[in-house]
């Protein structure tokens, strides 16, 4: 079983920055990977971006060139740096850590990111 704890967002105009942060408790070392989903009302959650133990990433095309996904597996610890934020970016936002040999789904407790002018 693993926990997680997000932390970093808030209300920020267009063009500016936030960083995430998503920090793994439990029984870390069965995570594959992590990562964020975010939820907007109406629409389906979508992937973000995602990172694997051996630093391998991924994005959605959306945020490609605006957001940077890393990560310490001696911190037990990832992060999403956000840049360029727009409107349309506004969604809460769920970490989680893929785990174990039955590959479940972790999710963090949601932090909510709004981009408004």
């Amino acid at each position: 079983q693993v926990q997680l704890v997000e932390s970093g967002g808030g209300l920020v105009q267009p063009g500016g920055s936030l960083r995430l942060s998503c920090a793994a408790s439990g029984n870390i070392f069965t995570i594959y990977n992590m990562g964020w989903y975010r939820q907007t009302p109406g629409k389906q959650r979508e992937l973000v971006a995602d990172i694997t133990r051996g630093g391998n990433t991924n994005y959605a095309d959306s945020v490609k060139g605006r957001f940077t996904i890393s990560g310490d597996n001696a911190k037990n610890m990832v992060w999403l740096q956000m840049n360029s934020l727009k409107p349309e970016d506004t969604a809460v936002y769920y970490c989680y850590a893929r785990s174990g040999r039955d590959y479940t789904m972790n999710w963090g407790q949601g932090t909510q990111v709004t981009v408004s002018s």
